[in-house]
């Protein structure tokens, strides 16, 4: 399911292996446009078919004349629709053209000062021959621009940091808007959209939602749809969205794996079950997870012990509600973007645990209404479908649950210690008001005892680590510097009301080169 043919203003962003290409996407749709990433090579048959307003041209790694260079099809440039080209983009727009690309005295990268010599156009309404900050990253020039250009703006390192051929409303830049360090970037980007594409702000959760209950019951018709509930943010906005279409079609499956936090299956239950009235199965299957981990300590083995019964206990339940057609998945558009980028799939850092092995074990067809969305956006659909915001605000969970957290064997005692100790971190991270400013904040236990003294008594008992950090999209995070008092109340109730811990510490890993989660 796609929203060609649903939204007629949509923008194409051809990819060319940039790092901020997805920031490039996030910042279009913050404007209200919709648009899609697709890999630099796309057929221009496709390209014609997409119909897009206008196109940009994402960064890249290569140089535009190393041998094998990523190269569009020329035939873009014959389309008659406006391109942006950033970075490597705008030098795929040079060499094309006839201009001349060539390696810079001195690599610039990180802030630079950018002066504007043409406040029309991509640069409406900002202040000409005044200096704006920019992010730079790029080791080529312009040498020569191609016939019809002019330049646009300056910096100290590179003469041509911007051109612009407005006849033919193609234009380029050698900075990054995309990104935070470029202030101005989101009003270059919205003059490209607005002034030169002239597109509309009509990409809005509120008609998202309208379109794809419409295509969901086109799609599904009489047909049932069950949907693996996990009380995380993309499966239960994939459930409601999916009831509001479809009613009593839909049947939700929950799998207590015995490894969710304290309380969690009986307050999923009771939201959609209760509250929304769907048909809803709980099925705990605590005792199957933990008999199917006992001994194991690899990490990787963990996640695939709990992803191969996890298929086989929601299997079961399946087959228990009669005949079904469809799975609901949750995907986002993040994973769709994996799945093609030209780079191919990402090196494996770690087997993640989702329903993806069902489909061929079940024969059952796939139905994602939220493929096309970014986390912030799934959100904005879930507060628009009135979800409880703090479900909707929810951070992120890992698909294996507690069991990750647990270093060494899960056992039902270790896991009664984490909860007991992860309760106290949200709380008290909550309380300090923290919970919606960071990424993630959770408790970690240690395969480590050590020694303390507790009354008069020496005591060797758990240690548990506290891991919170701040990140856009979990590719990259930073701990969090997190106010020396709430960490403090942190340790001091775990200590004195966790029974087992005699020891709490702080985890100051980055990522990379450290993973947010410890397994």
């Amino acid at each position: 399911m796609t929203a060609n043919g649903l939204y007629e203003q949509k923008v194409l962003i051809l990819d060319f292996g940039s790092q901020y290409t997805q920031l490039i996407a996030r910042r279009v749709r913050e404007a209200r446009v919709y648009c899609e990433i697709h890999p630099f090579n796309m057929p221009i048959a496709q390209v014609r078919a997409f119909s897009p307003r206008g196109i940009i041209l994402s960064g890249g790694p290569a140089s535009i004349y190393d041998n094998d260079a990523p190269m569009a099809d020329r035939k873009i440039l014959d389309l008659g629709v406006p391109i942006l080209g950033i970075c490597y983009g705008m030098q795929y727009l040079t060499h094309q053209l006839g201009g001349v690309v060539a390696k810079a005295a001195e690599r610039e990268y990180g802030n630079a000062l950018l002066t504007i010599r043409d406040d029309r156009d991509l640069f409406r309404g900002m202040e000409k021959e005044a200096a704006h900050t920019v992010w730079m990253s790029h080791g080529d020039r312009i040498e020569r621009m191609p016939e019809g250009f002019e330049v646009l703006a300056d910096s100290k390192n590179s003469p041509v940091a911007a051109m612009g051929d407005p006849s033919r409303r193609f234009f380029g830049v050698q900075f990054h808007p995309e990104v935070a360090h470029t202030p101005d970037g989101a009003l270059i980007l919205k003059n490209f959209l607005f002034t030169i594409c002239r597109c509309d702000p009509t990409w809005t959760m509120a008609s998202f939602i309208q379109a794809t209950i419409r295509k969901l019951r086109d799609e599904i018709g009489p047909n049932r749809v069950i949907c693996g509930l996990s009380g995380g943010v993309d499966s239960s906005v994939t459930a409601v969205l999916l009831h509001r279409a479809i009613g009593n079609q839909l049947s939700c499956i929950l799998v207590d794996n015995g490894l969710l936090r304290k309380d969690e299956a009986r307050e999923v239950m009771e939201l959609f079950q209760e509250h929304y009235g769907m048909d809803f199965h709980l099925v705990d299957a605590s005792e199957h997870f933990l008999r199917h981990l006992k001994g194991v300590v690899d990490p990787e083995r963990k996640r695939k012990v709990i992803g191969r019964e996890f298929i086989t206990v929601f299997e079961k339940k399946a087959k228990e509600l009669g005949k079904v057609e469809y799975l609901a998945q949750g995907t986002l558009y993040p994973d769709v973007i994996e799945s093609v980028s030209f780079k191919g799939p990402s090196a494996t850092i770690k087997s993640h645990h989702n329903v993806g092995g069902l489909p061929e074990v079940m024969k059952l067809k796939l139905v994602e209404p939220l493929r096309e969305l970014f986390k912030d956006e799934v959100r904005e659909v879930g507060m628009e479908l009135g979800l409880p915001k703090a479900l909707v605000m929810r951070q992120p969970f890992p698909g294996p649950g507690l069991a990750v957290r647990i270093l060494g064997e899960v056992t039902s005692e270790r896991l009664e210690i984490l909860r007991s100790a992860d309760t106290i971190v949200l709380e008290e991270i909550r309380k300090a008001g923290l919970y919606e400013k960071v990424w993630q904040a959770f408790a970690v236990l240690l395969p480590v005892r050590t020694v303390g003294v507790m009354g008069d008594e020496r005591t060797y008992e758990n240690v548990v680590a506290l891991r919170v950090v701040d990140s856009l999209d979990a590719m990259t995070a930073d701990w969090t510097r997190v106010p020396y008092e709430v960490l403090a109340r942190i340790s001091n109730r775990i200590i004195n009301s966790v029974r087992g811990v005699n020891r709490v510490v702080y985890d100051i890993s980055s990522k990379p080169p450290s993973t947010i989660e410890w397994e």
